[in-house]
């Protein structure tokens, strides 16, 4: 079998799906990330795909390390440029083999995968009735946004507004149901430890990204203040961003982004490598439908998977939903706040690439929102 061609679709609300062709008639499709620049992604893409044409599709792990070890290496383009073009040659593989991908990672560790749902928690703010809704409809467990933009030092007002928020989940909804709180990387080490203390007592299941990965060493100093589990992972592109994190210690739980780290098997190996570290993951995934089937496998196989992203519904998806672009629906179904595990060949998708194709013609334009302060500085979105 060999590679004949790459294509790739811009399709709103903002993801960038790819498929890749080959000469036996079996098409893989992945996802690409959207909010890193939407333009430079596409032609980045189709510049990697001229690599791996008249390629075999089965050798995934040597066309991986050609594409990934470049001189300039890493990076949120690349990564989630290889990310892509991994996954549609892992559901390559799957559908010429019949079997779920994660049949070719050593097979199902899980009956069923436990996922939470979104509820904003920022923009909009009505978290309280999300969450009495999600409850309601068999979901066990949410995340929302902590905060809106925050200083480096803020006032105690917007931190009262915090706990306001997740203090009105407990009253509606006592302690029937689990909430991640994430603070998205907006919040600078003085604030941190601040509202990570004042959100203790209403027992959040995990804090996610307390400050931006890069302050890395604020990790271990917020640990020392909380009885809280620590989350982070979605933005770093391999397992050697993650080494620091592992050596350290502090992080509870992973959260590695498939469509971003470097597809299915990186995201295997992160979660491996935490496992050797006693550490839990829950992979990052609030985009589209091929980067949440890529997931679901991962998570699959792997046991220190404890809970899945995942974005029906998601305040972003605007126009479209995960579930427009896909045949075969039930593959999402959810009961009791969990989803079966795949058990279509590849990644159990079929796409309704007519619809595709008509939605991408239509062109795509997505950026990441942009934030100031109060005084015109740039806040971290």
């Amino acid at each position: 079998m060999k590679i004949t061609g790459v294509e790739l679709f811009e399709v709103k609300p903002r993801w960038i799906f790819i498929k890749v062709n080959t000469d036996e008639g079996i098409s893989g499709w992945g996802e690409l990330i959207s909010g890193t620049k939407t333009r430079t992604v596409v032609e980045g893409a189709k510049e990697l795909a001229e690599r791996i044409v008249g390629r075999n599709p089965f050798e995934i792990e040597r066309l991986w390390q050609e594409l990934h070890r470049s001189f300039f290496r890493g990076g949120p383009i690349n990564g989630t440029i290889v990310s892509g073009i991994e996954m549609a040659l892992w559901d390559i593989k799957g559908k010429a083999f019949g079997v779920p991908v994660y049949e070719l990672l050593g097979g199902a560790a899980r009956d069923r995968i436990r996922v939470y749902s979104w509820i904003g928690g920022d923009r909009p703010s009505d978290v309280a009735e999300q969450a009495k809704s999600r409850l309601d409809r068999g979901f066990q467990a949410v995340k929302m946004n902590a905060t809106e933009e925050l200083h480096y030092v803020d006032t105690y007002d917007k931190v009262k507004a915090v706990v306001d928020r997740i203090a009105s989940i407990r009253e509606v909804c006592g302690d029937d149901i689990e909430v991640g709180i994430d603070f998205h990387g907006r919040v600078h080490k003085p604030m941190a430890k601040v509202l990570a203390k004042a959100l203790e007592p209403y027992h959040p299941m995990f804090l996610e990204e307390v400050v931006l990965p890069e302050n890395w060493e604020v990790f271990d100093k917020i640990a020392n203040e909380v009885a809280v589990p620590l989350a982070t992972g979605e933005r770093l592109y391999s397992r050697w961003e993650y080494k620091t994190l592992f050596q350290q210690g502090a992080i509870d739980i992973i959260q590695p982004d498939v469509a971003m780290c470097g597809g299915i098997l990186e995201t295997r190996k992160i979660c491996a490598m935490a496992e050797a570290y006693d550490m839990a993951a829950a992979p990052h995934a609030p985009y589209g439908p091929i980067a949440l089937a890529a997931t679901l496998q991962v998570d699959a196989c792997t046991p220190n998977v404890f809970i899945q992203e995942q974005s029906f519904g998601i305040h972003y998806n605007q126009g479209f939903d995960i579930l427009d672009f896909i045949e075969n629906k039930e593959v999402f179904e959810f009961e009791d706040g969990y989803v079966q595990i795949p058990d279509k060949p590849g990644l159990g998708l079929v796409m309704d690439e007519e619809k595709i194709r008509q939605i991408s013609a239509e062109g795509l334009v997505w950026r990441n929102p942009a934030w100031k302060n109060y005084d015109g500085t740039i806040a971290e979105w």
